[in-house]
């Protein structure tokens, strides 16, 4: 009988099976190994980050008075355009100062000839440059069934007073009303006078541009069918500081003649002719220079408080 061998091999080569807590340990290292290269570059990342906006801060340009140098605050020396818009201490932007010798406020001259900007610039000081201040007066008439206001005259005066401007002006319609006891318009004064068209254009010309001052200033530029930028406009009807110097509620609307008397203690508007122009343009810009000071510093720095 024959033997019969078998050979049996074993692979050795197979995978031997790493004890548990062998590879547990393999695991937290390769965790910890990464954790702690991503944690490298979050650190590295930061100091880039860090340094870029160091160097951003240091390549901006200082700061003055919560504005950039390259754009400076306006000068004492100039006056700038804002307002819008004037949302200033503006008086313009109060309500109608009904004025009786201005009164109807209806107005035949609606479509104005130029519109106000809507930009708002830095208000400043220009009291320095007196020829940029005029002050303004007109008188109307009531023209058509419906007696509405139209331009009759219109007077002009210098920051010292004196007068730029003072002529009667021809309606384009009817005078159906002169209104001789505020306006002292009389038919004569209007036979010659000059037609509206030219005389806006003149009136235009001298004070765009300007700074102008007025007493219930809006029903002036309505008639002459302009809207004058809100920055450049003062109006005396509304200023609380005439208004207590005259012993006055402090935003109350108060007639020019009635501050004429309380501060400089002289009469205007008196007897049956009815009212001078001249004399209330001069009166208005005497008033605007008792307060100009005050006035606009506070305008100033309302214009920079919005720019802030």
């Amino acid at each position: 009988m024959s033997n019969i061998w078998i050979n049996l091999s074993l692979d050795e080569t197979a995978p031997k099976k790493a004890p548990a807590g062998k590879l547990n340990r393999k695991k937290e290292w390769l965790r910890r190994k990464r954790h702690n290269r991503g944690a490298k570059g979050y650190r590295e990342g930061k100091q880039k980050n860090n340094q870029y906006r160091q160097d951003f801060r240091q390549s901006q340009t200082p700061l003055q008075n919560g504005a950039s140098i390259k754009c400076p605050l306006a000068s004492t020396s100039t006056q700038s355009k804002s307002l819008s818009c004037l949302a200033s201490a503006h008086s313009s932007s109060m309500p109608p100062c009904g004025e009786k010798p201005k009164e109807p406020l209806k107005s035949a001259a609606s479509s104005p000839g130029s519109s106000v900007s809507s930009t708002c610039k830095p208000i400043t000081m220009s009291s320095g440059n007196p020829s940029k201040y005029v002050a303004i007066d007109c008188e109307m008439v009531g023209t058509g069934p419906k007696s509405l206001s139209e331009l009759a005259r219109c007077s002009i005066v210098s920051y010292e007073g004196d007068v730029i401007y003072d002529k009667f002006i021809k309606p384009s319609a009817r005078v159906t009303d002169y209104r001789t006891r505020w306006s002292g318009i009389r038919r004569r004064d209007l036979v010659n006078a000059m037609p509206f068209a030219k005389a806006r254009m003149e009136i235009l010309s001298l004070i765009k541009g300007k700074v102008v001052v007025g007493h219930a200033i809006h029903n002036d530029f309505k008639v002459i069918g302009y809207c004058h930028p809100p920055e450049l406009t003062r109006d005396t009807s509304r200023i609380p500081l005439l208004n207590q110097m005259a012993g006055i509620e402090g935003n109350k609307c108060t007639s020019l003649k009635t501050l004429t008397k309380a501060i400089f203690n002289r009469d205007i508007q008196t007897g049956n002719k009815g009212h001078s122009s001249v004399e209330d343009a001069r009166a208005t810009m005497e008033l605007y220079k008792v307060v100009e000071h005050e006035w606009e510093t506070q305008l100033a720095a309302n214009s920079t408080a919005m720019l802030g």
